[in-house]
């Protein structure tokens, strides 16, 4: 049995390392192609300031942002 992965650490100003590189949040417009790792190929439908709604055939999905297994094709 594996333990469970730890919080990702913080920051400290004081470091003398640079501090990692904030991700930029991937911004999708109606009509993407997308592909998800859990519901696969969609099409975007709808954007809001922090969702999208895709719909992938079978269903339509309501994402929030971050978009962490979703990625445009």
């Amino acid at each position: 049995m594996t333990p469970a992965p730890a919080a990702p650490r913080r920051h400290l100003p004081s470091s003398p390392f640079n501090a990692p590189p904030a991700r930029a949040i991937e911004q999708y417009s109606v009509g993407d192609r997308v592909t998800h790792d859990k519901y696969g190929l969609g099409t975007v439908l709808d954007t809001a300031e922090h969702t999208v709604t895709v719909d992938f055939g079978s269903e339509r999905i309501r994402l929030a942002s971050p978009y962490a297994k979703l990625s445009r094709l």
